[in-house]
């Protein structure tokens, strides 16, 4: 069990029975997807799923700014699909990670350690945050732990939405670490740069060893894309979108003026991705150790099916970069094909990461 399990369900534990439906809410500042999956004997499937607009101004950067209108909107979600409890990400820009060493000698409690050393690696002072940790390595010397941070009032002030719109919190995950569950195979304990690539926002995610890294947050996303589009040639965002899917980073499309549009937002994009690429393969620990190299780049997220982004950033990177396969813990799609297509698939993957954690032990 990671760290993100271990720390959310000893805060807020629930019991878990077979019978219960198993959903996946993963909330972000413009919408929130849900999903079901059923355990049949045939294997797990599809049930209920969706996603609802949440309008401008409600949640910011993760952050609930209009609680009230919030929960009207789980509410009309609990009305509408019957959702009576769900398992919830948490929105990246307000979690913190860092690794932390501790010394063996002397050391009688971790936790207190940490919360020791805590002010000095966060900017959120210890009585104000919620933590845990994951053992990474050890030797007869020392401890090297993973540390995951995030601050009380946000946890509290989701909390209180979903107990005010009587939906039950099975718990709380990151959202990097539930997208990892749903796009790696269980029990890779390889390295890999996740790239969630989303409407208004990307996450660039490091798993190594089924362990959460490294986040980061871009606000570079479709919707962006959409409008430079449409700035650019003069007609509406629904036509932008249509030329976006068309040719995306297509260098002989018939309109190559489209390629150098999109090419500047993918850029900045594609500058954040190789930042965060070297420094993983530069960057030393205390004692000289280099990370693993990554493996490959997994992109998922509702635009990262755009023509010719995979080919673009693994020539970039020089590293192999596929499309997710939101599914590879599901099922077999040869034997099942799932009722929904393959662009949706790649944005509930983060929804779907959460659901599958009542099948992790099955």
């Amino acid at each position: 069990m990671n760290s993100f399990n271990k720390f959310f369900n000893r805060f807020f534990p629930v019991p878990f029975f077979v019978s219960m439906p198993s959903f996946g809410l993963d909330i972000g500042d413009e919408s929130l997807k849900y999903i079901e999956l059923i355990h049949t004997k045939d294997g797990i499937r599809i049930g209920r799923h969706g996603e609802k607009s949440i309008p401008p101004g409600i949640i910011e950067s993760g952050k609930i700014k209009n609680p009230k209108k919030m929960e009207e909107i789980l509410l009309s979600l609990k009305k509408e699909v019957g959702i009576k409890s769900v398992r919830v990400s948490l929105p990246e820009e307000q979690v913190y990670l860092f690794e932390l060493r501790l010394e063996k000698a002397g050391l009688t409690s971790i936790r207190e350690s940490i919360e020791l050393a805590l002010e000095e690696h966060v900017p959120i002072q210890a009585p104000e945050a919620i933590f845990d940790y994951e053992l990474l390595n050890q030797d007869a010397q020392s401890l090297e732990l993973q540390v995951a941070t995030i601050p009380k009032n946000v946890i509290e002030s989701y909390l209180t939405i979903f107990k005010n719109a009587q939906i039950r919190v099975r718990s709380f995950e990151l959202e990097a670490q539930a997208i990892a569950r749903a796009v790696v195979k269980t029990n890779d304990r390889g390295t890999y740069m996740i790239v969630d690539f989303g409407k208004t926002r990307t996450g660039i995610f490091i798993i190594s060893r089924g362990v959460v890294m490294f986040t980061s947050t871009l606000d570079v996303g479709g919707v962006m894309l959409n409008g430079m589009i449409a700035k650019n040639f003069k007609i509406s965002y629904e036509e932008a979108e249509k030329m976006k899917r068309k040719y995306g980073l297509e260098r002989n499309a018939p309109n190559k003026e489209l390629f150098s549009v999109l090419l500047n937002s993918v850029s900045v994009l594609r500058d954040e991705i190789m930042k965060h690429f070297l420094y993983w393969h530069t960057h030393v620990d205390a004692e000289g150790k280099s990370n693993p190299p990554i493996d490959k780049i997994i992109l998922c997220g509702g635009d990262s099916n755009l023509i010719g982004l995979a080919d673009y950033f693994s020539i970039t990177t020089k590293s192999p970069v596929e499309m997710s396969n939101v599914w590879v813990n599901i099922s077999d799609t040869e034997k099942y094909i799932p009722e929904i297509n393959f662009k949706q698939a790649l944005s509930f993957a983060a929804a779907l990461g959460l659901a599958l954690r009542d099948f992790e032990n099955n």
